[in-house]
């Protein structure tokens, strides 16, 4: 069954009741939202939209950018979410690998967008701004607010998230309408969602946390989210009165704890924190719990499979681990290159929330699926006597920095691509705001003149600010072992604590 529809039957029979409570007090109710998605979606059927045809959608974050999420779905339609800090050379690949039949970008993006979407044969590019303004307006409000949902089955996709590996092009990961469904259903029971709740929203709507964790989990329950159009440390301790329950990343946690007016007495009333998509040290949960007498409930998951386990509403919240499976999930450890069960290795992970494969991907999708339908997630880590995940390292090297994933390889090939620049080395070190800060060592050409100014301006226009090194050393040489592979070990060592400083 449809994704949305599946949403629409636990939606409150009020209609009135508000589903977003935005910032100035003012509010988006359910009737709203049923009447403003299938405006919509007749809208995007009209188009040309098909069942299992792409939307892709780069924008800031709006409740109009919210509703083509649902009003994809609606449709038929496979919902592509881009970071709006992505480059046109960024996007130029996400277009041409999923062909989508629309993509909505930013008015102050359209020339730029229409000339690549002619470029790649896109049918059709439209604008969506932030003040309900952009070519998609108009036609939207004079669309009619009456659509039957189109029939998907279960295993239909509702969705695709690129997230890249540490070599190789981006991977596009296929969610259908039970992943989606049904890891929302387990997070609303065993988190305790319920109609009464408002849950303070300041994520990013590009990716599975405040996509699809927050908002599904939201609407299945029947409650309400206060919707910010990012994380404002001034907004957040003025809403929070109104919450009862806040997602976040670490980042958030930390900056709030750096403020006086951030207080226990302040989120007395709070029912739950929940932290994410970084790790979350030991010292931030416990200087929180000592704050505010709460424990943070760190879970986790990825791209691929929405969320895999998470630490107990009731019951111990172990620092340093994201606690048991998730009802439905299977978690094991495994050896990476033989798959044999080990004490520490690769987590790996099999239920209904694990995503169908790779978009044009075949041998890839194999490749991370063993033979019993386990998909290998990357991550290390081991499970204690209790069942509680202990994730250990990243055995791909991915930097987590401020709850945004950044491979070093494509940090490294834009480097490399600068003149003057023999080879260069990405790593994540620790960093007290973002969980970790992304740090290049180059090494550099003889006779050549590179400073860290400079290579930080080349990189400027070549990726997204949450990808470009936060510090850049030039150095002589790498270090290499006796193989002659560049030693990223040492190197983390090295620069380790130069945040701590700087």
């Amino acid at each position: 069954m449809n994704l949305f529809t599946r949403l629409a039957a636990r939606m409150p029979q009020d209609r009135t009741r508000a589903f977003l409570e935005l910032g100035d007090g003012t509010t988006v109710s359910y009737g709203d939202l049923l009447n403003r998605t299938a405006a919509l979606a007749g809208l995007l059927v009209a188009w040309g939209v098909k069942p299992g045809d792409r939307v892709a959608f780069q924008i800031d974050k709006s409740v109009e950018g919210l509703l083509v999420y649902l009003a994809t779905v609606r449709a038929g339609g496979v919902f592509l979410p881009l970071n709006p800090a992505y480059t046109p050379a960024e996007v130029r690949y996400f277009l041409a690998d999923a062909t989508p039949a629309l993509f909505v970008c930013r008015p102050a993006d359209e020339a730029a967008m229409r000339a690549l979407g002619a470029e790649l044969g896109v049918p059709r590019v439209e604008t969506l701004g932030t003040a309900q303004d952009g070519t998609l307006i108009a036609p939207w409000q004079a669309s009619p607010a009456d659509f039957a949902d189109v029939p998907r089955a279960g295993d239909d996709l509702a969705a695709i998230l690129y997230t890249s590996g540490t070599t190789g092009r981006s991977k596009g990961a296929m969610l259908t309408h039970d992943n989606l469904f049904s890891n929302s259903e387990v997070l609303r029971e065993v988190w305790r969602f319920t109609a009464e709740d408002r849950l303070l929203h300041a994520l990013p709507i590009f990716h599975t946390h405040g996509l699809f964790v927050a908002t599904n989990t939201t609407l299945l329950a029947g409650g309400a989210m206060i919707f910010l159009p990012g994380f404002d440390a001034d907004a957040i301790i003025r809403l929070l009165p109104r919450a009862t329950a806040m997602m976040g990343v670490p980042t958030f946690y930390t900056r709030l704890l750096a403020r006086d007016d951030f207080t226990g007495d302040l989120v007395r009333h709070m029912r739950l924190f929940v932290s994410g998509s970084a790790p979350l040290s030991a010292e931030t949960h416990k200087e929180f719990s000592e704050r505010t007498g709460h424990a943070i409930l760190e879970r986790y998951g990825m791209t691929e499979t929405n969320m895999n386990t998470s630490n107990p509403y009731d019951g111990d919240r172990i620092p340093g681990s994201v606690g048991p499976a998730l009802p439905g999930v299977e978690v094991r450890i495994a050896d990476p290159e033989s798959g044999r069960p080990t004490e520490i290795g690769v987590i790996e992970v099999r239920g209904p929330n694990v995503f169908k494969g790779y978009w044009n991907m075949p041998e890839k999708t194999a490749a991370e699926f063993r033979a019993d339908g386990f998909f290998i997630t990357g991550d290390l880590g081991y499970i204690d006597e209790r069942g509680y995940v202990f994730i250990v390292g990243r055995a791909k090297d991915l930097i987590i920095s401020g709850g945004l994933n950044v491979y070093p390889a494509e940090v490294e090939a834009a480097i490399e691509a600068i003149p003057g620049v023999a080879e260069c080395a990405v790593i994540g070190v620790p960093h007290a705001d973002f969980g970790e800060g992304v740090v290049a060592v180059v090494a550099a050409r003889p006779g050549a003149d590179l400073s860290e100014a400079a290579i930080e301006g080349r990189l400027a226009g070549e990726l997204a600010r949450f990808k470009q090194p936060k510090r850049v050393f030039v150095v002589g040489e790498l270090p290499r072992n006796s193989m002659g592979k560049v030693q990223k070990a040492a190197l983390r060592e090295t620069y380790a604590g130069i945040f701590e400083t700087n």
